[in-house]
């Protein structure tokens, strides 16, 4: 390579080579740098460029290497075998790299995500492009900061099954709700389960950005919070009052047919007792007769009279009998795994229950099999479930 095309003298080689002085070194290795990316190079000129920076590289000194990254962490110049090397040197010298260079393939930033921990998964989510491969081990791989960096980047590229682990992993976390709500776009497989978990400002924004149909952001919302009720006042796991509670949800008029046929499926006979005497206007003494009466009338009369919907009454007695059978066959069960069978025995049915009433009773059975008995340390008043 010419020292005079380059303009760099035989003191500046000599400083870069030589010198015992590592801040020296480090003003050589920026000149160098800065000379060699500005020039247009010659294929034999390019070659000699990238041995010296295969030489800068290996400076024992971290302020030299650190000059070289950061005067070429945009360039095409660095050799590929240099920029892997760097990228597992200390940050300070691998981040500017792994934010900026060229020279690494989607597939080598993905790996580098899958295996480089925190501090170079942050790195790469701060590039100015994400590709799918990339995006896809950040969804998987990454802490909640490079997750939140990556879903904040429009011109980062997720795929609906990345964006999907991205709400599995980390949708609790109100940051990342609200990286996720403010992307251009949404799959529904994710603006749905958003809707259930995110605070109104943020709803409100998640309906008028992504088109979310008004009715069905009510829909999930009601579902959402007759899920909630029901996990905080489960008789499992906390000590409510079923009446006191009953009574509440009758006046703010929540007390709907969907939440007393899922209370009533996970066995919560009490609080459907108490239900069912609220909106008939009937003593809890005796619709509690009414509803256990063998007859077949008992409860299709306090059914109807609780002005519950008609096309729903099989689904309810088939719920009703279920209870019975099981509570005589085996009533020595432990709470829990009487609730469990007797979920399961209901759904086996096949009754004519919506969609999202069946969807929450499977979901119970999953979060029961794993160990997590839903409001167990609950403590919530009725007025906080308003």
């Amino acid at each position: 390579m010419s020292v005079s095309r380059l303009i760099l003298s035989d003191q500046d080689i000599q400083r870069l080579v030589k010198s015992e002085n590592a801040d020296d070194r480090a003003v050589a290795a920026h000149k160098m740098c800065r000379v060699i990316e500005g020039t247009a190079l010659t294929a034999e000129e390019r070659a000699a460029a990238q041995d010296i920076i295969r030489i800068v590289a290996e400076d024992a000194a971290e302020l030299v290497r650190r000059a070289l990254v950061v005067t070429l962490r945009t360039s095409g110049l660095v050799p590929v075998d240099v920029a892997h090397k760097l990228a597992l040197d200390v940050p300070a010298v691998a981040v500017p790299l792994l934010t900026h260079s060229p020279v690494f393939s989607d597939d080598e930033l993905a790996e580098i995500v899958r295996t480089g921990g925190p501090v170079r998964q942050i790195a790469v989510a701060k590039r100015d492009v994400l590709s799918e491969p990339v995006t896809s081990a950040l969804a998987s791989y990454g802490v909640e900061e490079a997750v939140v960096i990556a879903c904040a980047n429009d011109n980062a590229c997720f795929n609906d099954g990345s964006l999907v682990c991205v709400f599995d992993r980390f949708g609790t976390s109100e940051i990342v709700q609200s990286a996720l709500v403010h992307r251009k776009a949404l799959p529904a497989s994710v603006t749905e389960p958003l809707l259930q978990v995110v605070g109104e400002a943020l709803r409100q924004q998640l309906i008028s950005r992504h088109a979310v149909a008004p009715e069905v952001a009510i829909k999930l919302a009601e579902a959402t919070r007759e899920r909630a009720t029901l996990e905080m006042h489960d008789p499992v796991v906390t000590r409510r009052d079923p009446a006191e509670l009953a009574q509440h949800l009758a006046r703010v008029e929540r007390l709907t047919p969907s939440l007393m046929l899922r209370a009533l499926a996970r066995g919560q006979m009490t609080f459907f007792e108490h239900a069912l005497a609220v909106m008939s206007g009937v003593p809890h003494g005796r619709a509690a007769l009414m509803v256990h009466d063998a007859g077949p009338l008992g409860f299709r009369a306090i059914y109807d009279r609780a002005g519950l919907p008609a096309r729903l009454f099989q689904t309810f007695r088939t719920a009703l009998e279920t209870y019975r059978v099981l509570k005589a066959e085996q009533g020595y069960l432990e709470p829990l795994q009487f609730q469990e069978r007797l979920i399961e025995r209901f759904l086996t049915q096949v009754p004519y229950a919506s969609r999202d009433d069946l969807v929450h009773l499977y979901e119970r059975l999953d979060r029961d099999a794993q160990g997590r008995y839903w409001g167990a340390t609950a403590t919530v008043s009725p007025a906080q479930a308003a």
